[in-house]
């Protein structure tokens, strides 16, 4: 895969800091473990040396993708885009046409996306359906559970 993956420079800086404690304090942790369990004594019956060898490939396999997303990441800053548009940081104020509930929403990259603050990825269903929104537009979107239609209030940059 050779997609660009879209990363704010905070999101950016956040997974190279994951990437760094992985590789250093975790793999220390993951090492000693697997030696601690190697001093028990025979490996074929040894429950606790198959956990860690477990916790290691674990431990390699997220270092590997993050790796691989940081070096395929594209970084955005939010201050270059359009201020009047729907874009990557922006927070929106929605109006759901069947409901009458009113949300907000701040569009973000997909590796910080967290539905339970707000934050929606560019790349979910809704995401997808508000870029390049202004205020006054409707916003019809498929989602898996049917319809949903959106006018946009207002766009912010906070």
């Amino acid at each position: 895969m050779t997609d660009k993956i879209i990363l704010t420079p905070e999101g950016h800086q956040k997974l190279s800091e994951e990437l760094n404690f992985l590789k250093t304090k975790k793999r220390r942790e993951v090492a000693d473990q697997l030696q601690e369990a190697r001093a028990h004594g025979d490996l074929r019956e040894n429950a606790e040396y198959d956990a860690a060898k477990q916790a290691k490939h674990n431990l390699e396999a997220r270092i590997a993708e993050l790796e691989e997303r940081l070096m395929r990441a594209k970084i955005v800053n939010p201050k270059d885009l359009p201020k009047d548009k729907a874009f990557l940081g922006a927070t929106l104020a929605l109006k759901n046409l069947k409901t009458g509930e009113k949300l907000k929403y701040t569009l973000v990259a997909q590796d910080e996306a967290d539905f339970a603050a707000g934050k929606i990825s560019v790349t979910s269903p809704i995401g997808k359906g508000l870029l390049g929104k202004v205020p006054g537009d409707i916003a019809e979107i498929q989602i898996p559970a049917g319809t949903v239609k959106f006018e946009v209030l207002r766009i912010s940059h906070e």
